[in-house]
């Protein structure tokens, strides 16, 4: 009998911080925080796009996407893989692929011409789907292409974000309401760990990512950005 063996999740954690600031996907400034489309400031911005253009990072994170799915939601639980417009598009390529199921994916809002369609791609009624986005911060945009998805006859119980941002209350208590599991694979802690083990930063810098992770609106408003957020 062949047993099946899981990467640990400490692990699989720690590679993909590394994978993503050996890809200079993840940038800290301190002194010149990012203004976020939310209207935050922020000393840390991500770009987990650049991970398709590695295929040796892209192959290895998938796999590790693929065993978390597996492991904790069930090798049997999903019809379909649907990626959210537009980043999770090829990522829900990639799991499909991996997983060997159908993938369909989801506008933010119905195209306007031809069918009016929002959903593209095969799902019958009653179809259990794995929603996956490259990230999420507090499951909004994810909760966009869920809902869709939910109109149109599917069900939804499960999400995976490769990388969630872990600092939002609010994110939680949205799954929670959703009633979603979210599924991911590494967080900003992650991510810092790894700048502090290897010497990336500065001291100063590394303390004002870590205030920021610790109480990211009071931060930005510290900053010049928002203090208040509607998540």
């Amino acid at each position: 009998m062949t047993k099946t063996t899981f990467p640990d999740r400490a692990i699989m954690a720690e590679l993909l911080a590394k994978m993503l600031w050996e890809i200079k996907a993840v940038h800290f400034n301190a002194e010149q925080p990012y203004k976020l489309a939310s209207g935050m400031a922020s000393p840390v911005y991500i770009d987990c796009r650049k991970l398709l253009s590695y295929p040796r990072v892209r192959s290895a994170v998938m796999d590790f996407a693929a065993s978390v799915i597996t492991r904790d939601a069930g090798f049997e639980r999903f019809d379909c893989i649907a990626g959210g417009e537009t980043a999770g598009i090829p990522f829900a390529a990639l799991l499909a692929d991996r997983l060997s199921l159908p993938m369909i994916y989801v506008r933010k809002k119905p195209k306007g011409h031809g069918r009016n369609a929002q959903i593209e791609g095969h799902m019958p009624e009653g179809s259990r789907v794995l929603v996956i986005e490259d990230l999420t911060t507090a499951g909004g945009s994810m909760f966009t292409f869920i809902d869709a998805i939910r109109a149109a006859g599917g069900i939804v119980d499960h999400g995976m974000a490769l990388f969630y941002y872990g600092i939002f209350n609010e994110g939680a208590l949205r799954f929670a309401d959703g009633k979603v599991k979210l599924h991911h694979i590494a967080t900003w802690r992650n991510v810092l760990a790894v700048a502090k083990e290897q010497k990336l930063f500065d001291e100063k810098t590394l303390s004002e990512v870590e205030s920021f992770l610790d109480a990211p609106l009071a931060w930005s408003g510290r900053n010049g950005g928002v203090s208040e957020l509607s998540l």
